[in-house]
């Protein structure tokens, strides 16, 4: 009995040997098969795609030979390069860095400053196909890096070949990546993130190896890319940071078998390479940002008088003129430029929503050199009468103000202003008033933007002027006040002192002859610190971006992105009807947002089926759908969720790297709706693979690359602006809610 127990085990031993040879020599021979036909396959469909890629995307690229869209900025951003003239934008530089340095290497002198949508190239000798150029061939490279990413991360020839068609055949992504823009940069650097993360992510058997370093040290650098172009780009980070950190808990696993100290060495690893070296890419480039922009340009009133004093042939530096006691000066407000005025009328007994004034005289804001826009300036106690001369007013001074032409001195006090009842009215008194009881209420604090005590200069003193009792600062905004006011600006106190938009400058002294303060000499620009000076324009940067709340035409709420309810007018042409309309390819997009449901569905009912012990998908598909394609759509949806919490103007092209993610899900997809995943293995699915093509998978791959080229075709007049419609024509792509031009 014992002796026959110990047969049936070897016997089962045997077999299960033979059975595991069995497996494994398939397992070789699939391995072989996709090394021998797999790869050659692989690398000829890439590299046919990218060859369409190119030819679609320089099809045409001289056409139109005039400005359209954006280029008007970011052409014109190349010029001030050129020419190192300072401007400001919201973007960080490194695409339009990259966008000067073809024109550079061209050798253009940026003399065209892309004024006008519509405005001619050819007249004004601008090397825009060499500009264009640059776009174009980083969105056909952005095709090969999304076959490559899907080969990389397991996927079949036909999914892959479908991911890349994705972006190839898409109207809006051809569109963008044509022209003088930022977003071929943006979404190329983007896709090259993804790409080597995957490449880093294979490593992970061979950690700190030399491939397991170069990949990661790459991913850094794409991510500084995506950074470096768009503030956008911290989706990006948010992508690959998930990422990071669920790879981080299941190294700290202890059944990984890492020590503690690994872990934190594999911590390290990735902070250095995903943060610190992305930061000082970063920073470099913004370093060459201030480098090369060394004269006085349109961007110097963004930033302070201490910045622009930095900037060759600068305004400050030739008419800043010091500011002295008893002098008559003008007073303007930094953000509005409203001078400070006053005149004999008087506030009404009683504003419309019933409040009651002062009566006391009016001052206000004012647009234009007027006579009542003088003031001079008072110490707090009078010096000597033959000692008047060449005392110069100082950060953190008090002082008092006289209207000259109406012979008042300045004042507020606690009643409220006309606007805002939460505000101080200011107003004007006599010099009697003014100098007994009501003295105190005519005192105010110069405090200097830099919260120094230096002498304040005309045209670069920034300063809150700060009423000394209540501790209001004077303030003005542009809602203009009713006829009363003559439709002049309100003056008032604002309680919140450290509002940036609480500051002024002395615009210009009126009374000056002294000789001295006359005259020009030349100065060597100021230096600033790298830092001081990086800061100060993040600073400005976002608050001017926080400001985009405005309405726009062509605006788009993130809810529509997805099912292409409208697109941008990018240019037209009267005379033959032609236009470039942004808009992507219903087939594509659609689909996508499609495999984006059926993914969350897929989800929800593996989970669901798995707390009734239920088990319908094998370990690779299920390591698929949790892995590879939970990583795109965790892009997805880190590049589009955001856009929902964000206040300012957005655009159809806000989506296009949320569109990137969905593509490489919905290709990604594919493979697990039309059974590539059946197998338990990897090596299984080789093995399969050798023996046949999925002819389902192929087949519904062929159907969509079909439609999706149909529809391509028949928006591309739009995507290319030639040839142009007939009206007819034109009404039949009026879909959703496209407003094309021409139409009637």
């Amino acid at each position: 009995m014992a002796s026959t127990g110990n047969e049936l085990r070897q016997r089962k031993k045997k077999s299960q040997a033979n059975l595991k040879e069995k497996v494994n020599d398939e397992a070789v021979k699939g391995k072989s098969f996709e090394k021998k036909n797999g790869l050659d396959r692989f690398k000829v469909a890439n590299a046919i795609l990218t060859v369409v890629a190119f030819m679609s995307r320089f099809y045409l690229l001289n056409h139109p030979n005039q400005v359209v869209f954006d280029e008007v900025h970011f052409g014109k951003f190349a010029s001030y390069y050129l020419e190192r003239t300072y401007f400001f934008d919201l973007h960080p530089p490194f695409a339009k860095l990259l966008i000067a340095f073809v024109g550079y290497l061209v050798g253009y002198d940026g003399t065209f400053k892309f004024d006008n949508i519509g405005d001619s190239y050819i007249t004004n000798k601008v090397p825009y196909v060499a500009y264009r150029s640059l776009g174009a061939s980083l969105g056909a490279l952005t095709v090969p890096v999304v076959f490559r990413t899907l080969q990389e991360s397991g996927y079949s020839l036909q999914a892959c070949i479908l991911g890349g068609c994705l972006i190839l055949f898409d109207n809006a992504h051809l569109a963008e990546t044509r022209l003088i823009l930022l977003d071929s940069t943006l979404i190329f650097s983007v896709a090259m993130s993804l790409f080597c993360y995957v490449k880093f992510s294979k490593m992970r058997d061979s950690p700190f190896s030399v491939k397991w370093w170069t990949w990661l040290i790459a991913t850094g650098i794409s991510l500084s890319c995506v950074i470096s172009t768009k503030y956008v780009g911290v989706f990006t980070f948010m992508t690959v940071g998930t990422a990071v950190l669920i790879d981080l808990w299941n190294l700290l696993d202890i059944k990984a078998g890492l020590t503690l100290k690994q872990v934190f060495k594999h911590f390290t690893a990735r902070a250095f390479a995903l943060i610190l070296v992305p930061l000082g890419i970063f920073l470099f480039w913004f370093w060459v940002h201030f480098a090369v922009l060394t004269r006085s340009g349109p961007g110097d009133g963004f930033m302070s008088p201490e910045f622009q004093e930095t900037l060759g042939d600068n305004l400050l530096a030739r008419e800043a003129k010091q500011v002295n006691y008893y002098d008559t000066v003008t007073l303007k407000h930094k953000d509005t430029s409203a001078i400070l005025h006053s005149h004999l009328a008087r506030y009404p007994l009683r504003y419309d929503d019933g409040r009651i004034s002062s009566q006391g005289q009016q001052v206000t804001g004012y647009g234009h050199p007027d006579k009542n826009n003088e003031w001079q300036i008072l110490p707090e106690v009078d010096f000597a009468e033959n000692d008047r001369e060449g005392h110069p007013v100082k950060g953190n001074d008090k002082v008092r103000l006289r209207h000259v032409v109406t012979d008042t001195i300045l004042l507020t006090h606690d009643v409220a202003s006309p606007y805002y009842p939460t505000n101080q009215e200011f107003t004007t008194v006599p010099p009697e008033e003014a100098d007994g009881e009501r003295y105190q209420d005519t005192l105010f604090e110069i405090r200097l933007h830099n919260n120094g005590n230096d002498i304040v200069k005309t045209k670069g003193g920034l300063f809150r002027f700060v009423h000394v009792p209540t501790k209001v600062a004077m303030w003005t905004h542009t809602k203009p006040l009713p006829e009363w006011g003559f439709g002049q600006f309100e003056i008032n106190g604002n309680k919140n002192t450290m509002d940036s938009s609480n500051i002024w400058f002395f615009d210009e002294i009126t009374d000056l002859v002294d000789p001295a303060r006359l005259e020009y000499v030349p100065k060597e620009p100021k230096k600033l610190p790298f830092l001081k000076k990086y800061f100060e324009l993040q600073l400005t940067m976002f608050a001017q971006n926080n400001a985009l709340t405005s309405s726009h035409p062509y605006a788009s709420e993130p809810i529509t992105w997805p099912f292409l309810v409208r697109g941008v007018s990018f240019w037209t042409n009267d005379e033959n009807h032609a236009q470039i309309y942004f808009h992507g390819n219903f087939v594509g997009w659609w689909l996508e947002i499609s495999m984006i449901a059926v993914y969350l569905g897929v989800l929800t009912a593996d989970q669901l089926t798995r707390k009734r012990q239920m088990y319908p998908l094998n370990n690779y598909a299920r390591s698929k759908l949790y892995n590879s394609l939970g990583f795109f759509f965790v892009a997805w949806a880190c590049h589009y969720f955001p856009f929902f919490l964000m206040g300012r103007q957005k655009f159809l092209h806000h989506y296009l790297p949320a569109h990137l993610a969905a593509c490489y899900l919905a290709a990604g997809l594919f493979d697990f709706i039309f059974g590539e995943m059946d197998d338990d293995t990897e090596q299984q699915r080789l093995t399969r693979r050798s023996k046949g093509v999925n002819k389902k998978l192929t087949f519904a791959v062929g159907l969509t690359l079909t439609l999706l080229v149909a529809c391509f075709l028949y928006y591309a007049p739009l995507a290319y602006g030639d040839p142009g419609l007939t009206v007819e024509q034109i009404k039949a792509r009026q879909l959703m809610k496209i407003e094309l031009h021409f139409s009637k």
